[in-house]
């Protein structure tokens, strides 16, 4: 399994203390903020949509939502975020990507900097590892909500690029302008999906061992917990079985 279905399953064990800490909030309100600086209209302004749908899924109140919109196309006053990309590399050579949303570009820069370095990792020049990702839309659904033909059959008509058999999840790839389509297929089928989102999918992936594993997702886990990180990728494999007495170390 790689990096991004991996730390999507640990988000999700950790999702109540996230939502405790109020990230997964500042997350959104920040990708509707942007996603309307190019309408407030979401039947014409695709991320928008994908940031509503998103907002509503983690119970936003509707207030929330209106003024962050508000904010994003000027109607309310606000701070004014800059998107962009950093990168760099994690324990055993494994490439990383963040997703940045700051007010402040130096700031962030140099916390980012800071967190790589006293985690096993290092900071890297713009385009040294991006190109090792895809941008897809990923759609994971656990086993035992389809069966494979079935899902197979709707996710391919409705424009699908892949879908991958894992050990308990499928992994449903669009493009991302394809991504909408397939989802509304899949909902419309009454099919449940753990995520849904538009992505980095790495083309291959580093296998990493016990010690290096921990590393890895101790590195993971800092980078999600910064306030600018609104995402963050990387093309690390860890096995099932280390997986899980990374996890019974970290727990006991």
């Amino acid at each position: 399994m790689g990096g991004h279905s991996h730390w999507a399953t640990i988000k999700r064990h950790k999702g109540a203390q996230d939502a405790k800490r109020g990230k997964i909030f500042t997350r959104i309100i920040r990708e509707l903020t942007i996603a309307s600086r190019s309408g407030g209209d979401p039947d014409g302004n695709p991320r928008l949509r994908l940031a509503i749908a998103k907002a509503k899924e983690a119970n936003m109140p509707g207030d929330t939502m209106k003024k962050a919109i508000q904010r994003g196309t000027g109607e309310l006053p606000g701070v004014t975020y800059e998107e962009f990309a950093l990168e760099g590399y994690g324990p055993g050579g494994t490439a990383v990507l963040l997703e940045i949303t700051s007010d402040n570009r130096n700031r962030t820069v140099a916390e980012i900097r800071s967190l790589f370095t006293k985690n096993h990792g290092n900071m890297a020049e713009a385009g040294a590892v991006s190109w090792q990702f895809h941008k897809k839309g990923l759609i994971t659904i656990e086993k035992g909500k389809v069966d494979e033909d079935t899902l197979l059959t709707l996710a391919l008509d409705a424009g699908a690029e892949d879908v991958k058999v894992g050990e308990k999840m499928f992994e449903v790839v669009t493009d991302p302008h394809d991504f909408e389509a397939v989802k509304k297929a899949l909902t419309d089928a009454k099919i449940e999906s753990t995520t849904a989102e538009i992505t980095f999918i790495p083309q291959n992936t580093v296998h990493l061992e016990e010690k290096a594993a921990e590393q890895m997702l101790r590195l993971m886990e800092v980078m999600d917990e910064h306030d600018d990180v609104q995402k963050v990728h990387a093309n690390f494999d860890i096995s099932d079985e280390v997986m899980e007495k990374v996890a019974a170390a970290a727990a006991g």
